[in-house]
């Protein structure tokens, strides 16, 4: 969700909140979301003045958007934070800039290109667009689905038969039943 060179997407300007020119943010990445932090929104770089609502709902003021009128001019408009404003990430964490293009691989068998990253209920997951086309494949970001993950190198290594586990063996059918005669 990156915009090449421009930042981070943080969301959009979703419908006005008040009557100050707060508004809520759809498609958020709340920690790109906190008093202070400068958005680049319809050209123009400002502050973030406040910041309240949940994680899934945040509501956020921008400086100098002081009222309903100002907010709704903005609705559906991209809100971007530069990379280096971004909250440095845990070890093992990563944007999903870094991952989009990755190539994936089982092993020696690739498997396809990352194409984006998609929040789960439970956790984030890769859309695989795969080398021999078909139905993407998803892969959730958690331990037993991801062997390895090497951004610098474009690269990451999944377990495909977590993601994906063989057919099981097909059961013999059944020869029928005798039925009992009256």
């Amino acid at each position: 969700m990156a915009d090449g060179a421009r930042g981070l997407h943080a969301g959009r300007v979703g419908r006005a909140h008040g009557l100050d020119g707060g508004f809520y943010v759809t498609r958020a990445l709340s920690r790109l979301l906190s008093a202070g932090t400068n958005v680049t929104v319809a050209g123009l770089t400002v502050a973030i003045t406040r910041r309240a609502g949940t994680e899934q709902r945040p509501i956020v003021a921008l400086e100098g958007i002081t009222d309903r009128a100002a907010a709704e001019a903005l609705r559906g408009e991209t809100l971007i934070v530069e990379r280096d404003e971004a909250p440095a990430l845990a070890e093992g964490e990563w944007w999903a800039h870094e991952l989009e293009g990755c190539r994936v691989v089982d092993g020696d068998l690739p498997l396809g290109t990352v194409s984006r990253m998609i929040a789960l209920p439970s956790c984030e997951a890769l859309e695989i667009e795969r080398e021999r086309g078909g139905e993407p494949l998803l892969v959730p970001m958690v331990k037993d689905a991801i062997r390895r993950v090497e951004p610098a190198r474009r690269l990451i290594e999944i377990n495909l038969d977590f993601v994906s586990p063989p057919d099981p063996v097909p059961r013999r059918e059944r020869p029928p039943r005798a039925r009992g005669s009256s």
